[in-house]
């Protein structure tokens, strides 16, 4: 009995012992970067987990011979024998690309192409993202200028890239065109707090690779959204801050669950109301997504869209109003019966927009994979304006007579809507090895939109309720195929290749306002090639050199004006970047040159939008610079300069009907140099400060070089704080978030416009030191 109790319990040991457990923990960055929410995970088990906010992570297993799944848009597989507790600390700065990151690859490019661009994590837009607008939280990449209508960066907000509007800027979401099909503008606006739901983007300066959607004329912005999660986890977030702003968030995840499925979601809402008089934001906002995952397999289906209701604030401010009072917004006003002014509540733009996709990507072993993705959106609403002393007959009200009088005029209310749906398809295959990278794809796209507008009200003429006074129906249709490689020819050398051919044709019909027929048809096919070659000089150095053609089709807006000529581009870059654990530096000297580039005139139309003109030749020639430096392991420097010249060498511009040639002029709003900066300090773990700056030189509202219109040049200091609670009772993490803008409390101005016939010119002034607070808890 003795015996037989010794050799159980020793049974019982060996068993005890042969199922030991161990940890094995260490820290996921990206070089120095420690990378947040990073997968890990064990090949062929549902065990796994994810990094912190700080890139370390924890995981049991008993004791055995494990491999190691580290992913984050890219892959590193470790086999590991696990035999006492251990730590192992993952750079994914050169893994493979996952399946995630797929989704993307036929629009972005790696660090060792011959394309100029730069990337912003989603650690880096979460560091401030309190509910500003995504061209705001792009602010200080190179060579970006923003503005805002309202002054303090939610609304109405725009970007531009060396000088290119927001209609040069192509978007893609998911690799999805996310530019409006006509207008070609993108509109952030209807997407409130998109940035909670954005994994990482990347901006393209330049031509960039072949597309979806329209070419890009100045910068291409490819955004992945929220990636799927192995672990459940839940967020709410809250901020509140000047001008009445206020942002409230609720993220959920289920993580994967029977090993392949995980099920996401965000809502959000955010307040303001802006800095300018009356520019106030009501913004409500979501983001669904549903994942199925395998070894080989990601399908996701996702719904994300938004309601905005946004008074209108695109009107600008005289010089002396700038002086008197420059939060002043006459947008709205009119004169009461007793001859008061009064505001109108709803001059407001209301709008939603409600986008689909469904993305399904393959690998097939041996280096291949394809992507498929499936897409619609569907955008309904309108601008709402009071307008004063109108022509009753321009809206199809006949003429009245009350007292004895004949009225011909009256104070009107008017609703211009649209309702638009946008769908298509996109694909692309490609193939992957050591020395070699083929990637063929292409897409169609369908635009349907209607244009009306109805009086809703008359101040002193009877009329119908909701009557239509124009209708205007369009169809835009857009198909592209492309083929790119890479090929090593060498250890040092690799060369990049890229042919790509579109077709548009579009089509309007009806009227517009003033019953002014509008009727077009026009197709466009352009062949656009593209070529580079990179050299390593070494592990850590870089030469680069591409040369890229690119053609745009006229906007809606250009067709109202004139007969608009397609854009044409040729962008020469020559660039070096060098990569040390120390510092990293990315230089690049570039060259564009166009034929009938579509310049902004300084004029907006009478929905805010910028007017354009065909210029004759122009260019763009410029050096840009983005750095970072490792003073210590608490200091990094990210300075940043973009020094250009833009020039239209010949451009015609009409003065009372008569035609002036202009030479060697600037192009409009494109200032010369553009610089900016990030000091980041660590001074304690978890806690991070940061001193934010950025310059814009003078810049041109016109393309006449006119005195009035010089925009001064201004220098913005932002400050940053962010402070991690780490296993905070309750929580996995507390974070708390501080941002001041405008600490010297600058007074600058960052756009405007100019009415050449009427010599008129209007500012959008900015606004002064403002601040920004939110606590995020993370379960």
């Amino acid at each position: 009995m003795k015996n037989t109790l010794f050799y159980l319990s020793l049974l019982v040991f060996s068993l005890s012992a042969s199922a030991q457990e161990y940890t094995i923990q260490g820290k996921v960055t990206d070089g120095d970067t420690p990378l947040r929410a990073a997968i890990v995970r064990v090949q062929g088990q549902t065990t796994g987990t994810q990094t912190d906010s700080s890139g370390e992570y924890s995981l049991s297993l008993e004791s055995g011979t494990y491999n190691l799944i580290f992913s984050y848009g890219n892959k590193k597989e470790i086999r590991v024998n696990l035999t006492e507790d251990q730590v192992l600390d993952v750079d994914l700065g050169d893994a493979q690309e996952v399946l995630d990151e797929v989704f993307l690859s036929a629009v972005r490019v790696s660090a060792e192409s011959p394309i100029t661009h730069s990337n912003l994590t989603n650690e880096e837009i979460e560091d401030r993202n309190l509910g500003q607008d995504i061209p705001t939280l792009m602010n200080y990449m190179p060579n970006v200028v923003t503005t805002s209508d309202a002054g303090a960066g939610i609304g109405y907000s725009g970007i531009r890239v060396r000088g290119s509007d927001a209609t040069r800027i192509n978007v893609t979401i998911n690799g999805i065109p996310y530019n409006d099909a006509e207008s070609q503008g993108t509109f952030w606006v209807n997407l409130g707090d998109f940035a909670s739901s954005v994994e990482n983007l990347q901006l393209q300066r330049g031509v960039g690779t072949s597309t979806n959607g329209a070419g890009a004329f100045g910068a291409s912005i490819n955004i992945l959204t929220d990636r799927y999660r192995v672990e459940p986890s839940a967020e709410i977030a809250s901020s509140a801050g000047s001008f009445g702003t206020f942002k409230n968030t609720v993220k959920f995840s289920t993580g994967l669950f029977n090993d392949h499925w995980e099920f996401a979601g965000r809502a959000s809402t955010i307040e303001s109301d802006g800095y300018v008089d009356r520019a106030s934001t009501d913004l409500k906002s979501y983001f669904l997504q549903a994942t199925y995952v395998d070894e080989s397999t990601l399908v996701k289906a996702l719904t994300f869209g938004g309601s905005e209701v946004t008074y209108q604030a695109w009107d600008g401010i005289s010089e002396e109003q700038l002086q008197e009072d420059r939060r002043f917004n006459p947008s709205g006003a009119y004169v009461d019966a007793d001859g008061n002014q009064q505001f109108y509540d709803d001059h407001v733009d209301n709008y939603k927009q409600d986008h689909f996709q469904l993305l399904w990507n393959e690998n097939y072993g041996g280096g291949w994979s394809s992507n498929v993705a499936l897409h619609y959106t569907y955008g309904r609403g309108f601008y709402e304006s009071y307008r004063t002393d109108q022509d009753l007959e321009e809206y199809l009200i006949e003429p009245f007579t009350a007292n004895g009088e004949e009225i011909t005029s009256s104070d009107l209310v008017t609703k211009k809507w649209l309702d638009n749906h946008f769908y298509g398809a996109t694909f692309n295959l490609n193939y992957t090895e050591n020395w070699l990278e083929l990637d063929f794809g292409g897409g169609w796209n369908k635009y349907d939109g209607d244009h009306f507008g109805e009086v809703t009200y008359t101040r002193f003429a009877p009329s119908e309720p909701n009557q239509i006074y124009y209708e205007n129906d369009a169809e835009k249709t857009d198909f592209n195929v492309y083929g790119k490689a890479n090929v090593a020819i060498s250890e040092d050398f690799s060369l990049f290749g890229d042919l790509q051919l579109r077709t548009i044709n579009y089509t309007a019909d009806g009227n517009m306002e003033e019953e002014v027929p509008f009727i077009v048809d026009d197709s466009h096919t352009f062949f656009n090639p593209k070529a580079g070659i990179t050299y390593e000089v070494s592990e850590a150095n870089r030469l680069y050199l591409s040369y890229a053609r690119a053609h745009r089709e006229p906007n809606r807006d250009d067709y109202k004006s004139e007969d608009p000529k397609p854009e044409e581009l040729n962008d020469f870059e020559l660039g070096w970047r060098l990569n040390t654990k120390t510092v990293q530096v990315n230089t690049n000297l570039y060259y564009m040159d166009y034929q009938n580039q579509l310049v902004l005139t300084g004029e907006l139309d009478n929905v805010g939008s910028p007017i354009r003109t065909n210029s004759g030749d122009s260019y763009r020639l410029g050096l840009e610079v983005d750095a970072a430096f490792r003073i210590f392991d608490k200091l990094i420097i990210r300075p940043n300069i973009a020094i250009s010249r833009n020039k239209n060498e010949h451009f015609m511009a009409i003065f009372n009907e008569e035609a002036y040639e202009y030479k060697n002029t600037d192009i409009s709003f494109s200032p010369e140099i553009v610089a900016g900066n990030i000091f980041e300090y660590r001074p304690i773990e978890n806690l991070e400060l940061k001193l934010l700056s950025k310059f814009v030189g003078e810049q041109y509202m016109s393309n006449t070089e006119v005195e009035g219109t010089l925009l001064d040049s201004y220098f913005v200091n932002d400050f940053n704080i962010q402070y991690n609670w780490r296993n905070a009772p309750l929580f996995k993490e507390v974070v708390f978030t501080g941002l001041v803008n405008n600490i010297f409390d600058e007074k600058y101005v960052s756009n405007g416009w100019y009415d050449a016939k009427w010599q008129m010119v209007a500012y959008y002034p900015q606004a002064g030191t403002n601040f920004l607070a939110g606590v995020t808890l993370r379960f």
